[in-house]
């Protein structure tokens, strides 16, 4: 898929590099926006990174480097095999509001609806409006909240439950 300034598409495992630098940059610069830190991810070795693309990781390259991410995972149960969460969102900040986080949550949905899933849902950090509001203009509604869902640096931060019927 091209939003015009990238190019999305679903890697596999031989793009494990590409997947690890745009991960590792998420984690970084966005460390409210993941329950999982920094620390967890950049101790993993080669086999754990490519267990974690078990599921859809789609990833935004512009001139052949990784920009954004977005992963589908989807649930075991059999009686709820037709939901799915939406994981690792992320868009590198100078791309911000250009369409290529529109493009990987659409690649997402499309995957989605291709397994049969009916139900997507998320969790965003309550203090991220910006990323609230994106979630809503998809279709997004909340569902819920956890409050004190993530600790970072000593303070608790509350997390929006959102969900979007896709079939």
């Amino acid at each position: 898929m091209d939003t015009g300034i990238s190019t999305i598409r679903r890697i596999g495992t031989d793009n494990v590099e590409a997947f690890r630098r745009i991960r590792l940059e998420a984690l970084r610069e966005e460390p409210l926006a993941y329950a999982s830190s920094y620390e967890d991810w950049a101790v993993l070795g080669d086999d754990e990174w490519r267990d974690r693309m078990r599921e859809p990781v789609f990833v935004a390259f512009l001139a052949g480097e990784p920009v954004g991410l977005a992963g589908l995972s989807r649930q075991r149960p059999s009686r709820m095999a037709h939901r799915a969460s939406i994981v690792m969102v992320y868009v590198r900040k100078s791309l911000r509001g250009t369409g290529v986080a529109d493009g990987l949550i659409d690649a997402v949905i499309a995957e989605a609806r291709g397994m049969g899933i009916v139900q997507l849902e998320l969790a965003v950090t309550a203090e991220n409006r910006a990323a609230v509001r994106f979630y809503e203009r998809k279709g997004f509604v909340e569902i819920g909240r956890v409050p004190g869902a993530l600790i970072h640096e000593g303070r608790e931060f509350d997390d929006l439950m959102m969900a979007l019927r896709i079939g």
